[in-house]
């Protein structure tokens, strides 16, 4: 019988389109077993992440839509960002606030200018504030010291810290003094990257005690990891969504990688907002209840960033609360968002885009729903 050359690439195309659809289907079954029982082999989490595309994200995003508003409804809680200070003790390769960045500029909010941000906050509505700023560098009686005074003045409203890595009897007194929440980003579960990513003297064993330590003592807990950063696998990937499967954080706080001109990883590519929205709704599936923000490097890469990031199974938004003379100062990665806006502009630009896909802010702590 001849063979009829033209008909070759017919075939072979019919052969990729079957493969494809096989390969769609099982990583749907996937996403129907994840939403079912929560958990799914190491393994299985890297086919599903390597078989994402837009019909499988489209179909993780409405599993997870499903799971966010049983619990949350179409609520998005708020939470005032306040950047407390840009010194830092350690040298991580991506970030622009490292501590052998000669070009950072370099502040400190003083204990009445926090104050301050709490009481504007609060006036428009905000009833979780959180401290960030970059690691070692407030000594933990100063920590203390305004936690307690912030609870003293704000009472009704949630504290949350993220100011890196203390010893555990220091996570204790800062507990004590008032905070309630920490949030410390693992940036990689895979302790190979990890090495890749920081120096020599951070350890990923000390990383992962500290999360240890802060649910132990009994704050409500996040982590959180970049999306596309350098030398990141799918295989590392996986881990990261492993280890919140069975850390069980009360909050993850998930963001593409944005490379800032400053650091050593200043030349390679951003992380993706497809990929980001992806990864947001299985961790969605993982844990149905969990607080997850859309993040603002969301926002940073993508003018409707933050809106897909909700749409995807996101339910928090963190407005900066920061003094307008500062907020550049803070500068993790290049072209953050937001910089110069009025804290009310902010709120109100920020209502408006949730409101138009059918969410909207609610001013309430926004504790997870156990």
């Amino acid at each position: 019988m001849p063979i009829f050359w033209y008909l070759i690439p017919i075939r072979r195309e019919k052969k990729l389109e079957a493969e494809k659809n096989t390969g769609i289907e099982y990583a749907k079954s996937l996403v129907d077993r994840l939403a079912a029982v929560h958990t799914l082999e190491l393994e299985e989490y890297e086919q599903l992440i390597s078989a994402q595309n837009s019909e499988t994200a489209a179909y993780a995003a409405k599993k997870a839509d499903f799971f966010r508003k049983q619990i949350y409804g179409t609520d998005v809680f708020i939470r005032g960002l306040i950047e407390v200070g840009s010194c830092c003790k350690n040298d991580c390769l991506y970030c622009g606030i490292r501590k052998s960045n000669v070009n950072a500029e370099r502040y400190v909010l003083t204990e009445e200018q926090i104050l301050d941000c709490c009481r504007e906050g609060y006036a428009l509505g905000f009833r979780t504030f959180v401290l960030q700023g970059g690691e070692g560098m407030l000594p933990v009686e100063k920590i203390c010291r305004t936690v307690k005074k912030i609870r003293s003045c704000f009472p009704d409203c949630a504290i949350t810290l993220s100011l890196g890595e203390y010893p555990r009897s220091d996570y204790l007194k800062m507990f004590e003094s008032g905070a309630d929440r920490y949030l410390l980003r693992h940036e990689t579960a895979d302790s190979v990257h990890y090495r890749k990513l920081h120096p020599l003297e951070m350890s990923f064993e000390n990383r992962m005690r500290c999360l240890k330590d802060l649910k132990e003592i009994g704050f409500q807990v996040g982590c959180g990891f970049m999306v596309g950063s350098p030398m990141q696998t799918t295989a590392a990937l996986a881990k990261d969504l492993k280890f919140i499967e069975e850390f069980s954080p009360d909050m993850c706080g998930i963001g593409p990688f944005i490379p800032h001109k400053d650091t050593p990883f200043a030349k390679f590519p951003a992380g993706s907002v497809e990929q980001t929205c992806f990864l947001l709704s299985l961790i969605r599936l993982i844990k149905p209840n969990i607080l997850l923000p859309s993040t603002t490097a969301l926002g940073t890469i993508d003018p409707n960033g933050r809106e897909k990031g909700i749409l995807a199974g996101a339910n928090v938004v963190m407005p900066n609360l920061s003094p307008i003379a500062v907020r550049k100062k803070y500068s993790l990665y290049d072209n953050k968002i937001c910089t110069g806006d009025e804290s009310a502009q902010c709120l109100k630009c920020l209502n408006g885009r949730l409101n138009a896909i059918g969410f909207q802010t609610v001013t309430s702590r926004g504790d997870i729903k156990r």
